[in-house]
């Protein structure tokens, strides 16, 4: 089942969906689609002269978090493919489902849209990768089981040992990481964009509301104005690729 595109959704509570949509059309220089949905939930980030590749949800209870929608030719296949590798369904749409990992992430099967150009780089960054956070007891099956389901992508070790990465053929915009966590605690995800220059990127995201949670090895975490933690990292925004790989 061929994959035609790749979305990342920034999920964030309802009450802070505003905010949400405010600041992240900010750092993707994009505006909003129409909000659709039976409560205007769900929105689009446009960017101009490209596909979207970046929507923002509305959840109606919890903190929110990230989620991949895969746009495919047959979203039954896709659908059917995905449970016969060990998903669960957890919600059916008309011409569209919800569907849960084994480890239990969330992720959406839904029609390709003729959607073909990548959004550019913008402020030396690129909204590029979600990052699957996984418990260890569940996390060398999560790796089999999105390898299995993303098959023509690149499944490789990433540059630490609880890292592994799943790259798309080229001009797919959003690729996955999943991470092994140090303890056990629910699987979740977060945005993670590309930075030419971390500390930069760093300023001008508090500047539009955003706090410095932490800072890592190549990356350093962020909370949006919304609450929901997301990463900046320190990969090439044109290939993703950190400097030296």
């Amino acid at each position: 089942m061929s994959i035609r595109w790749t979305y990342a959704f920034a999920d964030r509570p309802a009450a802070r969906f505003e905010e949400a949509c405010a600041f992240w059309t900010a750092v993707t220089d994009t505006r909003l689609s129409e909000l659709r949905g039976d409560l205007g939930e769900f929105t689009t980030l446009l960017p101009d002269g490209a596909d979207p590749c970046v929507k923002v949800q509305g959840v109606a209870s919890g903190e929110g978090g990230a989620h991949p929608d895969f746009a495919v030719d047959d979203v039954d296949t896709f659908t059917e493919q995905a449970l016969g590798l060990g998903a669960d369904l957890a919600a059916g749409h008309e011409g569209w489902a919800v569907l849960r990992s084994p480890a239990g992430q969330l992720f959406c099967a839904v029609p390709w849209q003729g959607e073909a150009v990548r959004p550019p780089v913008v402020h030396g960054s690129r909204l590029d990768q979600l990052a699957l956070d996984v418990p260890p007891s569940a996390y060398d099956a999560e790796v089999a089981f999105w390898t299995g389901l993303l098959a023509g992508w690149q499944s490789l070790p990433g540059s630490r040992p609880e890292f592994h990465v799943l790259m798309p053929p080229p001009g797919l915009p959003v690729r996955l990481l999943l991470q092994r966590l140090g303890t056990e605690r629910p699987a979740s995800a977060h945005l993670d964009l590309a930075c030419a220059d971390i500390e930069a990127t760093r300023a001008e995201h508090e500047k539009l509301g955003a706090e410095l949670v932490a800072r890592g090895g190549h990356w350093t975490v962020m909370r949006d104005p919304a609450g929901g933690t997301y990463c900046l990292t320190g990969r090439d925004p044109e290939t993703g690729a950190l400097p030296g790989r």
